[in-house]
């Protein structure tokens, strides 16, 4: 099934599949770390269950007109995830996350 993306706006937070099958996804970020002027921005995630966090990874994220973005492969059908900034600024949906699941 062709997972187009989904999206929290509220929270400046976008993912996009660019792949038939949603294995591929690029994630954009322009929230409260971006609108505080965060001088990088890295996407902090893990696959599989929320609660149980696996190959959990700090991914750099590159600044662009519309936010930060980062492109990722899904190596599992869910990925969890939230954002820091150098000076170790957290953007974690006020404790709940992100989560992108393929369907």
């Amino acid at each position: 099934m062709y997972h187009h993306g989904w999206s929290d706006e509220k929270g400046g937070v976008f993912v996009k599949s660019l792949s038939p099958d949603g294995s591929d996804i690029t994630i954009t970020y322009n929230g409260l770390l971006d609108k505080c002027g965060a001088s990088q921005v890295f996407l902090h995630g893990g696959f599989g269950a929320p609660t149980h966090w696996k190959s959990v990874e700090d991914f750099r994220m590159q600044r662009t007109p519309e936010g930060w973005k980062k492109t990722l492969n899904m190596e599992d059908n869910q990925l969890t995830f939230c954002f820091r900034d150098t000076a170790d600024n957290w953007d974690n949906n006020y404790g709940y996350n992100w989560t992108y699941k393929l369907f």
